[in-house]
């Protein structure tokens, strides 16, 4: 099960809105004799390439993979309807599939084809590999990783200014992690003070990055150097509905720039998500700032913390949302040195 949680990895940041899974087949005498991984939305599942590989070796040998079979047919065919003539009398599934439509499904199929079946094993890892899709698939909505790096004193920048905190290494990482989700988030005020591009730099992604800026009052002008990277992605702009009634003109010329706006009745970041998840998007990236971090904090709409604390000292600025404080990481969490500063991630809840 080892070897298949590492081989799901692979399909990290490029399986949505599909889940990344692993599969190894293992012989009756212990050879693994084939292996797997699902690695883009329509194509193969990991147990069929894990079987493809084992080929006639299958016969008589255990299938250990990190999610339910299917039994079901989506842009692929059903997994279960492989395995049994393949000859698999053992299956080894780390969990069962959260999706409430096939929930169960597949081993019940199994069962029904005589073939023994172990579940349970690995699952904490497989859960936490797979959460966004878990949160997709059961809420409706993305899941929510709130980010925010700040120096030492407690402070995230100054108001109006740029300040660069984190370093090359804790660069490196994060934007290796903005190649592996769906889509980032900024409010409007960052846009303004920063006005970042929102790419994925130093690493490759091979889909494109959907950026959503929540801009209620559409303060935000089509010069903004986020509209010069719509080959890298949609821009989608959240708008309020009385703003965008006192100011069409202003949303005329952002639809003119290529973002794609929606107007939503409430100022509130929850129909924004439920939005996002009839587009498909697993995961969200919160980068900031206060004002949206406290949003998402205030409505309990956040899955992940993530909290990277620098060597930099601005006596002086704007504070980190409240929320990062109020929202303690569990005993025992361990943090991560990125060059010289230090990443210390928590889930808010479990991923059930």
């Amino acid at each position: 099960m080892d070897r298949a949680l590492f081989l799901a990895e692979r399909g990290r940041g490029t399986t949505s809105p599909n889940p990344p899974v692993g599969a190894v087949v293992v012989s009756p005498d212990g050879v693994v004799v084939g292996q797997g991984a699902h690695q883009r939305a329509g194509g193969p599942h990991a147990e069929v390439v894990a079987l493809d590989t084992a080929g006639p070796r299958a016969q008589g040998a255990s299938l250990y993979c990190t999610l339910e079979p299917c039994a079901h047919t989506g842009k692929t065919g059903p997994c279960v309807e492989r395995i049994v003539p393949a000859g698999i009398t053992r299956v080894v599934a780390a969990m069962t599939d959260p999706n409430p439509r096939v929930s169960g499904a597949g081993f019940s199929y199994l069962r029904e084809h005589g073939i023994e079946l172990r579940v349970g094993v690995g699952e904490d890892q497989a859960r936490r590999l797979i959460a966004p899709f878990i949160t997709w698939v059961t809420r409706g909505r993305p899941f929510v990783i709130a980010k925010v790096a700040v120096s030492a004193d407690g402070f995230v920048g100054r108001r109006g200014e740029r300040v660069r905190l984190t370093g090359a290494a804790a660069d490196r990482y994060l934007h290796r992690q903005r190649a592996e989700i769906d889509a980032i988030a900024v409010g409007a005020d960052t846009v303004l003070a920063d006005d970042p591009f929102l790419t994925t730099r130093h690493v490759w992604r091979g889909r494109p990055l959907i950026r959503v800026v929540f801009d209620w009052r559409v303060r935000v002008t089509p010069e903004a150097r986020v509209f010069s990277t719509l080959h890298d992605g949609p821009v989608i702009m959240a708008v309020g509905q009385a703003a965008a009634d006192e100011r069409p003109d202003a949303v005329h010329r952002l639809r003119l720039a290529g973002a794609d706006v929606v107007v939503f009745e409430r100022r509130a970041v929850g129909p924004v998500l439920d939005f996002l998840g009839t587009r498909d998007v697993n995961s969200l990236l919160v980068e900031g700032g206060p004002r949206l971090h406290d949003a998402f904090f205030g409505a309990r709409l956040v899955d992940r913390v993530q909290r990277v604390r620098t060597r930099h000292v601005l006596e002086t600025g704007v504070r980190a949302a409240a929320g990062f404080e109020a929202s303690r990481e569990p005993a025992g969490t361990r943090g991560r040195m990125l060059g010289e500063d230090l990443l210390v991630e928590w889930d808010v809840h479990g991923i059930d």
